[in-house]
């Protein structure tokens, strides 16, 4: 194992008084990074990308994994998200403001994120990945923005639905949404059979999960922390509406699509669907995993996610 230089950093965004929380981890021993070597990682809807990408369990966590592998890895956190500077109206009560955060103000925090990097690293390109709403954010800005994209790899991303989200609870759309971090686990761990749960999410995983969500928020309390809910128009809006939020048509560069069988937040043919739609990608690629939920990359088998990432990201 390399030693890994971490480093978070806050850059301002195109907001005044908002800055941009990005984590930042490399091998010490390898100071020069190509396009296909730099990634940017985009969290989703709800949970923090040091949540999802940086918690230590298993062999290391999946931004340890990657940088361990030769890879400069960026983890960006839009406004609204763990160390992100949170909007005003996510200050008062979710009743004081109109839904924060929409995916179009997500997708601008991504391009300040890129120009960022690039200039930092005299770069004219780097490779994205999202995930779930992360998805939605990483293929807007590519297929506005194919010029500074290497390569695009999508997790469980959203795509158009039968008109019903989990990620949609109903009723009126707030500020923001009140997410209790010890309940999610009935609903992370709903779709898989109760005989493999355990093996699923190994003993302690869920706890050090819980400890670095929990970490995320200053405004946490009584194990709740707040979400933007601006996700959740956008998809009554475009997914829900039977509407695309960005054309899959537009993306020119090659594109990875991963999926996990026991996934109830994205369906499989949610993925069908989308999957045909990349046909301007010099090449496209779509990986359906076994034995994983929509929270693939914090489980037992997130190894294969990041096998099969590793291996787009070497091809030619």
């Amino acid at each position: 194992m390399s030693d890994l230089h971490t480093e978070d950093l806050n850059i301002p965004s195109d907001t005044a008084g908002i800055a941009l929380h990005l984590r930042h981890k490399r091998r010490t021993d390898i100071q020069t990074f190509g396009p296909q070597r730099t990634i940017l990682l985009m969290h989703g809807a709800t949970l923090p990308s040091e949540s999802l990408f940086d918690v230590p369990v298993g062999d290391g966590s999946f931004m340890d994994s990657l940088a361990q592998d030769g890879f400069d890895v960026y983890a960006l956190n839009v406004r609204g998200f763990g160390g992100s500077t949170r909007p005003g109206g996510m200050e008062g009560a979710p009743e004081d403001a109109p839904p924060q955060v929409r995916t179009e103000t997500a997708v601008r925090d991504l391009g300040t994120a890129v120009d960022y990097i690039l200039t930092k690293h005299t770069l004219p390109r780097l490779c994205l990945i999202g995930m779930s709403w992360g998805g939605t954010v990483t293929g807007s800005y590519t297929a506005a923005h194919n010029d500074k994209v290497e390569k695009l790899t999508l997790i469980a991303p959203q795509w158009i639905n039968d008109g019903v989200s989990r990620l949609d609870p109903g009723g009126p759309v707030h500020a923001y949404r009140r997410f209790d971090v010890q309940a999610f686990r009935h609903r992370w761990l709903e779709g898989v059979p109760e005989h493999k749960r355990d093996w699923l999410l190994p003993a302690g995983w869920f706890e050090q999960w819980a400890a670095v969500i929990l970490a995320s928020d200053p405004s946490a309390q009584d194990g709740i922390i707040r979400a933007p809910a601006g996700v959740i128009q956008d998809v009554r809006e475009y997914w829900s509406a039977g509407k695309a939020l960005y054309e899959p048509e537009n993306i020119t560069v090659p594109v990875l699509l991963l999926h996990a069988e026991w996934d109830l937040d994205v369906t499989l043919n949610q993925m069908a669907n989308l999957f045909p739609r990349f046909r301007n990608a010099p090449y496209r690629r779509w990986t359906e995993i076994g034995e994983g939920t929509h929270m693939v990359v914090m489980e037992q088998n997130r190894w294969q996610v990041l096998k099969n990432i590793k291996a787009f990201l070497a091809t030619p």
